[in-house]
């Protein structure tokens, strides 16, 4: 959790080195009869989370009252400590360029070594890269790369439960190589990749499959026994995140047998703001991370045996001739990439078990309130992290539009995705709701689902 100077034991360990017994030692030296002599008048502290959620209380009485958003889909609505813009904000930091230049870069290249830190521990990879634009490109990179992996393998997997938006880009990104692009279905009961399908679909063809985790109705998926299916083919797995968090708290993907992550890492500390800009990670196992795209940076010494950083791996167009580049990005998410990392450096461990750790409390509590509810349902059995889709007993349409009535957005139709699930809400539910915001959304289905 944050570090917050001068607490008690801090406080102890000052005056111990300066060999007084305690507090009022320090004040000493001046008079009695100027010292205040009761507690200040001052409520209690409060988190940075709750003051804020104050001055919006505050703020609403002057205005119309904001709408509770249960919205996910890919974009997840977290809490994210203003120290952050603070220190993105530093002027050292304006600047998204390309650290070519070691000698005055080491502050950029060892945020990036940080953050790829950051992302093999999450994701249980041995190694990661930086500067990729978002989760759906990310994931349509870690297809080619798959590709060149496997030379002579037409065919790509895409679990039907892959966000569409990921799978729509990859659909772009291999419109015209020669890639074949198919489908695992999804088993209606437990909404998680039909395993008896995949088989039948596996050949030598395959170059790889790709598998979200959590999948894009919110279910948590099997990925060892995906993986173990993949391997017996010969083909590459590739788990695809759109909800960074997870990778706190479930199996980390790469010990489970993955062989590339790709995704977003929006989730850490990056506002949804209307869909962008966000930040896409990838990480895959030390035999493969030639063929990674973007650039990696690495932790080396000088002549004089200082740490320092420079791009270790960067096989892009500017560094290589463009038939022989991995990628053809040429951006530098930096800023962005900085965001995540001080958000993880604040949360720290054992911060974002807890977090996630509350997500699935939360959306547990949303879970036991929903069946006391006629109508509405679970639509996939399959366990879930902080989303989960809702059998409605109206098109999703409709109570979507009788929730925003009431000021409230229930979460995503996904007949929108799918005319299969026009039925189906995707509900979201992360640690920027409380119970009662919870008890609001429910009364609100219960009122619209009549």
């Amino acid at each position: 959790m944050r570090f917050i100077p001068n607490n008690e034991p801090a406080q102890q360990a000052m005056l111990a080195e300066l060999g007084l017994p305690h507090l009022d030692a320090l004040f000493a030296s001046i008079p009695a009869e100027t010292r205040l002599q009761r507690e200040l008048r001052i409520a209690p502290g409060m988190a940075e989370e709750d003051q804020l959620r104050l001055f919006a209380e505050l703020a609403a009485k002057n205005a119309a009252q904001p709408d509770a958003s249960f919205l996910g889909g890919g974009s997840y609505p977290h809490f994210a400590p203003l120290v952050i813009d603070s220190l993105i904000q530093r002027g050292e930091f304006l600047t998204a360029y390309t650290p070519y230049q070691p000698e005055v870069s080491q502050g950029t290249l060892q945020a990036i070594f940080e953050f790829q830190t950051f992302m093999t521990y999450l994701t249980g990879m041995d190694v990661a890269n930086a500067s990729m634009y978002d989760g759906a490109s990310a994931v349509a990179e870690g297809v080619l790369m798959a590709e060149r992996l496997t030379r002579g393998r037409p065919r790509v997997l895409l679990s039907q439960a892959l966000h569409p938006h990921y799978r729509a880009v990859t659909e772009t990104h291999t419109r015209f190589l020669d890639i074949d692009l198919n489908t695992i279905p999804a088993d209606p009961l437990s909404g998680r990749a039909d395993l008896a399908a995949l088989e039948r679909l596996l050949d030598e063809d395959v170059s790889s499959l790709v598998l979200q985790q959590p999948n894009c109705y919110g279910v948590i998926e099997d990925v060892a026994a995906v993986a173990e299916r993949a391997r017996q083919a010969g083909a590459l797995l590739i788990v695809a995140v759109t909800e960074a968090l997870s990778l706190a708290l479930l199996e980390p993907p790469g010990a489970l047998g993955a062989d590339i992550v790709a995704g977003e890492a929006q989730s850490f500390g990056i506002p949804v703001a209307y869909g962008g800009p966000y930040l896409g990670f990838m990480a895959t196992r030390d035999p493969y991370k030639r063929q990674l795209p973007g650039r990696i940076a690495g932790q080396t010494v000088d002549q004089e045996g200082r740490r320092g950083f420079v791009l270790t791996l960067a096989t892009r167009e500017q560094h290589i001739r463009r038939e022989k580049a991995t990628s053809n990005i040429c951006t530098n998410q930096n800023l962005i990439m900085l965001a995540a990392l001080v958000y993880l450096t604040l949360m720290g461990r054992e911060g974002l078990k807890t977090l996630a750790a509350q997500n699935v409390s939360l959306l547990a509590y949303f879970l036991d309130r929903i069946k006391e509810v006629p109508g509405y349902r679970v639509a996939f059995s399959g366990a879930h992290f902080n989303e989960v889709a809702i059998a409605c007993p109206a098109p999703a349409a409709a109570i979507v539009e009788g929730c925003l009535d009431r000021h409230i957005v229930p979460g995503l139709d996904l007949g929108r995705w799918n005319a299969d699930h026009a039925d189906k809400l995707l509900v979201a539910v992360t640690e920027t709701k409380r119970k009662a915001d919870i008890d609001a959304l429910v009364a609100a289905l219960g009122e619209v689902g009549r």
